[in-house]
């Protein structure tokens, strides 16, 4: 049989920011659902201080994707090479590398070179996929490395705590049966779940006026906001990220997580969200400042959690309070 041949794309982009801080960016894996729009997940699995091993999901043309990476970081040379299994074109692997290089003080030439054996005529993203994925990565990180000098204002993470006296399945079930939530909670109007493979959900929901749900975002009106959710339930985790969040969000990724310890469990709702830079005015009224914004998004987002929290107690809780009446009443 003849080797396929081998498709190779280079381009590089000029991105007003420095090479150090492209570098860490693009180091810093697990921020990425952050800050690069088609990450909703990465998790590191293994790390020696030069190489790692990457598990990633991304959500692409309806459809969530999932990868392994396989990276060398070389931090004085600003460079990260890459092996990457490409779900797309299955038995094929992705070879190449990012670098970035000073062009200036606070500029930089950021380069990606990938290549591939072709893909079959009939694989999904055609033989052409590479330059457009190619292109398309870069551009998703330069528009996030040029905000680089106002990161510290634009990045908000918090969490909403609760402690729960029942048992974890309760706990988890309620929040993996998001089908469900219309009818339990305050600010959820309706919703759909499409769940292509066991534990991957795409989740609409239909939010009340008050925001949007503790998997969406603040907004000021009713409407659907799409959500991807990664479920992992012998880990005690679901793993969601808006696909297109309201103003004055760009960004809002976060993750449900069940901690247990020998009476119960801690349950945690975790939010990391990047601001937009439009006019704030826009979205929060006349004069509104970035502290505003980060107060709003706060309050909302944390009231919502808090909501879903109290609900997932109770529906954890009410059969062991029932079960304890029950021995109670037999003792009579």
């Amino acid at each position: 049989m003849p080797s396929q041949p081998v498709r190779s794309v280079r381009r590089t982009v000029r991105v007003a920011a420095p090479a150090h801080v492209v570098y860490g960016m693009l180091a810093d894996a697990p921020r990425w659902p952050v800050l690069l729009p088609s990450y909703v997940h990465v998790e590191r699995m293994d790390f020696d201080g030069a190489g790692e091993t990457l598990l990633a999901w991304e959500f692409q043309d309806g459809r969530v994707r999932s990868s392994r990476l396989r990276r060398t970081l070389r931090p004085q040379a600003h460079r990260v090479d890459f092996e990457q299994d490409d779900p797309a074109w299955p038995g094929d692997t992705v070879a190449g590398s990012w670098s970035a290089e000073p062009d200036g003080a606070e500029r930089s030439l950021v380069t990606l070179w990938q290549q591939t054996p072709n893909a079959p005529a009939n694989a999904p993203a055609g033989p052409d996929g590479l330059d457009a994925d190619t292109a398309g990565r870069l551009a998703r990180l330069r528009e996030a490395a040029e905000r680089w000098d106002r990161l510290d204002e634009l990045l908000l993470a918090f969490e909403e705590r609760m402690r729960v006296e029942g048992p974890a399945e309760l706990v988890y079930d309620f929040l993996y049966r998001v089908e469900d939530w219309p009818e339990l909670l305050p600010h959820v109007d309706g919703s759909s779940v499409r769940e292509d493979r066991p534990g991957t959900q795409v989740v609409v929901l239909d939010t009340a006026a008050a925001g949007a749900g503790p998997a969406a975002g603040p907004d000021d009106g009713a409407a659907g906001f799409e959500t991807v959710r990664l479920c992992f339930p012998h880990a005690g985790r679901i793993v969601f990220k808006e696909t297109a969040p309201p103003a004055p969000l760009t960004a809002h990724s976060g993750e449900w997580s069940l901690v247990p310890d020998e009476s119960g469990l801690t349950v945690v709702c975790a939010h990391r969200v990047l601001l937009g830079e439009e006019p704030l005015e826009a979205a929060l009224g006349a004069g509104a400042l970035p502290v505003d914004a980060r107060r709003q998004v706060r309050e909302r987002l944390g009231r919502e959690s808090r909501q879903t929290l109290r609900l997932a107690k109770w529906h954890a809780e009410s059969p062991v309070r029932r079960l304890r009446q029950g021995r109670g009443g037999s003792r009579r």
